[in-house]
Formats: structure tokens, C-alpha cells, sequence
């Protein structure tokens, strides 16, 4: 009976020691995994007391001024500089990036335009060009340190249209090029808008839209009641507006209305004949993009999908993604929107795209 005793008691000490060197080597193996990741590690590096924060100094014909931009995690190979849309947007609207990029190792970065909430404001029109701002994106690039080994450029919407126009002239220093909701044609984007997307409201409600921007009134408090309830909730964000996320909130709270008009006009139903994209159109060119590019659109868009997808066989290297979502579908179709970036981004480095 002792023995038996004995032996029982042998065993759970040696079962015990098994379960304690088990749980140590599994303790070991994630220090080390964390040790081996150094994607949140900005130790010994310039933007570490800012928490990835750098104001960095743009040349212009008026003067210097100073951009805002936030570095989000480390990797020296994959670095995405985000495009915002507007013009005169902020980078709030990629507010839920960090749900999704970090898990991945993705380094992504933060930056707001020239004339946009957290940068300088010159709010001088002459510096408001897509020549200008494609300049202002070079400057950044050079300033972080981004080129064609690691270098990916995202833009939406208004940020889409500099991506492009980026791409035409600097394609070069890129790795990977990702166009989010924005077609290559302003036209094709207002006849889109004007022929699919009007007919798709109430009769009586696209009739009031219609004859307030006859009568160029967009000060009317109606207008944008009219827009938000009927038209954004549709195809800007598909959810109720009580509940469109504090970063989009903060978007519109910061939008910078004077650029907004001058370069898009007073809202997203098309651009006017005034403002200066109004004729903006590089379709034509596409074929001379040879950066590898995705082609991100949505099924409920301002923006054509199919015609998105086209652009993606006009350029030399393209994929097209469409999302079940809206103009900001990174928060009405999260799943598929970033599953295509990463995706993307992931390919392009492996060289497998």
C-alpha cells in the first residue's frame, strides 16, 4: 500500500514538472516571437518622442509650410503613405486602419494634405493644383525615406486622383499603387453620377436636389439635409447616420469647405463646372502605369465599379477588388477591403503578384 502511495505521489510531481517545463517553453517561444517582431519598436529612431508624429517642411512657390504626418508601426519593406480624399479632407478617414494593418506588420502613415486640418493652411488657391500636390507627395516621400522597395501609395477618392497623377509622373520610386473608390474620368464620374445613381432616388427628392443646384443655392440648409439623408447614406456610407463612426464625424467636423469647393465642389453628386477637377481626366494614360496597381471600387460607389475594373486591365500590372460597400467601404465592407489590400501589399513584396 505504501508503494502504491509512493508511486502516485512520483507521478504527480512528475506530471507537475511536465506541465510547469511546458508551460515555460511556451512562455519562452512567445518572448521570443515578441522579441523577434519589431513592428512596434520606434526606439533609436527620430519620430520616437512624438509617437511617430513629423511636421515636415513642404517648398512652394509661397513659401514654406509644414505637413502633418504619424507613422503607424515598422517595416522597413512595407510602408503604405495614405492619400486622403476632399481635396481638403483629413487622414480621420482612415480612422479603423488600425483594426486591421497592424496584425498584418504593415507599416502605414498618416497625413494630412497641405491646407488640411492638421497642417499648415497657407489658404492660398494658387497652391491648390494637382501639379502642386503631386509635388507636395514627393516631398514626403523623400522626407520618410520611402522608395521602390517599400514605397505603396494609397489613395481615395480625391487622394485617388493624386495617386494617379503621382504615379504618371514618379511611378518609379513606387512598389505598389492602390486607387480606392475613384475613377480615372471626372466626366465618367458625373455621368455616373447623373444617369445610374440620380434615377436610383425618390422622384420628388431628386427633383428638389436637382432645382437647388439649378438655382446654385447649396447655402441651403435643405440641400444638405436632402444629400445626407437620401444620397450618403447610400452610397458615401451605408449605415444610419446615428451611427457613422467618430473618425468619419471628425472628417466632415474638419473638412476644409474652401478647397473642397474650389477644387470639387459643394458636394459629392458630381463636381460642378467650376471647380478646376471638373475636366480632370487621365484615362487615356492609364496604360502607362507599369507599378503594379489595385484597383479598389465598391458595388454601391459613387464611383462606376465596372468601371474601376476596367481601369484595372488599362494599366500594364493590375488587379481590381470590389467591395459590397460604399465610398468609405473600409467601414461598410471592412472584411473585403482589407483583405484586398493586404492581399495586395503582400503579393507585390513576395513577388508573386
Amino acid at each position: 500500500m505504501k508503494t502504491q502511495v509512493l508511486s502516485l505521489i512520483c507521478l504527480c510531481f512528475l506530471a507537475l514538472s511536465c506541465t510547469d517545463k511546458n508551460s515555460q517553453s511556451a512562455e519562452t517561444e512567445i518572448e521570443e516571437n515578441v522579441a523577434a517582431s519589431s513592428y512596434f519598436d520606434y526606439s533609436d529612431s527620430d519620430d520616437q518622442w512624438t509617437g511617430g508624429v513629423r511636421m515636415i517642411p513642404i517648398e512652394t512657390p509661397k513659401g514654406t509650410f509644414k505637413v502633418y504626418t504619424k507613422r503607424m508601426g515598422n517595416n522597413p519593406k512595407m510602408r503604405i503613405l495614405l492619400l486622403h480624399g476632399g481635396p481638403g479632407g483629413t487622414h480621420e478617414q482612415f480612422g479603423n486602419f488600425e483594426g486591421y494593418l497592424p496584425n498584418e506588420e504593415i507599416e502605414y502613415i498618416y497625413y494630412d494634405q497641405l491646407d488640411s486640418y492638421y497642417s499648415d493652411k497657407p489658404n492660398d488657391p494658387s497652391l491648390w493644383t494637382t501639379e502642386r500636390f503631386v509635388e507636395e507627395v514627393e516631398q514626403v516621400r523623400q522626407a520618410l525615406g520611402l522608395h521602390k522597395d517599400n514605397f505603396y501609395l494609397l489613395g481615395q477618392s480625391w487622394g485617388g486622383i493624386l495617386a494617379l497623377e503621382y504615379a504618371l509622373k514618379y511611378q518609379d520610386n513606387l512598389k505598389g499603387l492602390i486607387i480606392s473608390n475613384m475613377v480615372a474620368s471626372v466626366p465618367e464620374y458625373n455621368t455616373y453620377a447623373q444617369e445610374v445613381l440620380g434615377p436610383q432616388l425618390p422622384e420628388e427628392i431628386l427633383t428638389e436636389i436637382q432645382q437647388i443646384e439649378a438655382d446654385k443655392d447649396y447655402a441651403n440648409p435643405r440641400y444638405e439635409e436632402l444629400l445626407m439623408t437620401h444620397f450618403y447614406t447610400e452610397h458615401i456610407l451605408r449605415m444610419p447616420l446615428e451611427n457613422w463612426p467618430k473618425s468619419i464625424q471628425l472628417l466632415f467636423e474638419h473638412l476644409n469647405p474652401e478647397i473642397y469647393v474650389y477644387m470639387q465642389g459643394p458636394s459629392e453628386f458630381g463636381i460642378i463646372e467650376e471647380a478646376t477637377l471638373s475636366d480632370w481626366d487621365v484615362s487615356h494614360r492609364l496604360k502607362e502605369i507599369k507599378t503594379p496597381t489595385l484597383m479598389l471600387g465598391a458595388k454601391h460607389d459613387t464611383m462606376d465599379p465596372k468601371y474601376m475594373e476596367w481601369m484595372a486591365t488599362e494599366v500594364q500590372h493590375g488587379r481590381s477588388v470590389i467591395t459590397n460597400g460604399s465610398h468609405a467601404s473600409q467601414f461598410d465592407d471592412p472584411d473585403t477591403y482589407f483583405d484586398g489590400i493586404i492581399r495586395f501589399v503582400k503579393d507585390v513584396d513576395n513577388g508573386s503578384f
